[in-house]
């Protein structure tokens, strides 16, 4: 189980993680919206694995890794900055696609609720 500091670093880096992309990958470049699902963090705090979700095509989504590969230092060195602990984490990106298989569970559920034969009322 983990603790309240974890917790409060975990939350901290989400939030300012978002703020950095916004910033550091805009959709003008043409790489989509990264948007920061989860951020887990080592017990000793010096390493976090960031799970991005992803908005855009196929073609935007690769475009997208491709430039936060290339910003990657930058996203570090910014985090550094921005958050005050005595080593900030080295970060590990991730795809997390679980909206998307959220989505796919939804749509088949609406699909079988819709393949179903309509109920008839009881009559009084």
């Amino acid at each position: 189980m983990q603790n309240r500091r974890h917790t409060r670093v975990r939350e901290l880096l989400k939030r300012e993680l978002s703020a950095i992309l916004q910033r550091e990958i805009p959709l003008s470049e043409g790489g989509g919206l990264f948007t920061v699902n989860e951020v887990l963090v080592s017990n000793d705090l010096r390493n976090a694995t960031v799970f991005l979700g992803f908005f855009g095509s196929g073609d935007q989504q690769r475009r997208g890794w491709a430039l936060l590969r290339k910003h990657q230092s930058r996203i570090q060195d910014e985090l550094a900055r921005a958050v005050v602990l005595k080593n900030t984490p080295r970060l590990r990106f991730e795809t997390d696609d679980s909206v998307v298989r959220g989505d796919r569970v939804l749509e088949i559920l609406n699909q079988l609720e819709d393949d179903l034969p309509p109920t008839e009322e009881p009559q009084p």
